[in-house]
């Protein structure tokens, strides 16, 4: 069922929505050559303690995963393309990181992702970086009232493909608000016109993920977690949690 949310309830949204982008800006202000893969998961949950945030990573276990999550950050880095679990792993020059962080705060939820570089950035994985941001855009602006889901997705391809990108298939972005995964599910690609109308208190959280390879086919770790290229090539992934309004889209998790 999809829960129509009222602008009281996007404004507690919001109040979730910062503290999210507070714990991403953590972590990446944390990410350096030589640091673990942990220390960026430490950084993001002394954001949420602080701010009394409860995360709706942290022991999540969906109907895939052998085991709970046991951070607070998906960190993914070159060729995973999501759900990297941050452990002992050490950052190296030129590494491409995407992190995916949530925050619970008075029972609304925020939900956003980033992709970085560190130390010396590789000029292809500068332009995987923007395109994917780019389809993010494309994908918020089109959040507008009287637009389907449909027409979402299809902005976000329309611009994976001119850049000659590839997209796993069957991941996207959903809706969120009381839980993380909430009714309905934003497909990465689709047909404009298409999937259920936006309408005032929608709330959604909208996540590209672009690979370099221009395939759309990954594979999971044994670890039932992590998605990575089956071809190898990179990956950058970015996401906001967005209300459609009367006035146009409202980006919930912007700092």
């Amino acid at each position: 069922m999809v829960e129509i949310k009222t602008d009281t309830a996007l404004d507690a949204m919001r109040e979730a929505g910062r503290v999210v982008a507070r714990a991403l800006a953590a972590a990446r202000d944390a990410a350096a050559v030589g640091v673990r893969l942990r220390e960026l998961d430490e950084a993001a949950r002394a954001v949420l303690g602080e701010a009394g945030a409860r995360s709706p990573f942290l022991g999540y276990q969906p109907s895939f995963a052998p085991t709970p999550f046991p951070a607070v950050i998906c960190a993914s880095v070159n060729d995973v393309v999501s759900h990297g679990i941050p452990g002992e792993r050490r950052l190296r020059d030129g590494d491409l990181v995407s992190i995916d962080c949530g925050a619970e705060l008075d029972g609304w939820t925020g939900d956003a992702a980033i992709s970085f570089t560190v130390g010396t950035a590789r000029p292809a994985d500068v332009e995987l970086i923007a395109a994917t941001r780019h389809a993010l855009d494309a994908g918020i602006a089109a959040a507008t009232v009287g637009h389907r889901i449909g027409d979402i997705s299809h902005a976000i391809s329309t611009v994976a493909r001119n850049a000659g990108c590839g997209m796993p298939a069957g991941f996207g972005g959903h809706g969120i608000g009381r839980r993380m995964h909430e009714d309905p599910h934003v497909p990465n690609h689709g047909r404009p016109g298409r999937g259920f109308p936006l309408r005032h208190g929608l709330a959604l959280a909208i996540e590209p993920m672009l690979t370099a390879g221009g395939r759309d086919a990954c594979r999971t770790d044994p670890d039932g977690w992590t998605l990575r290229t089956i071809d190898g090539s990179r990956a950058a992934h970015f996401e906001h949690t967005v209300a459609v309004t009367e006035d146009g889209p409202r980006i919930l998790t912007l700092p």
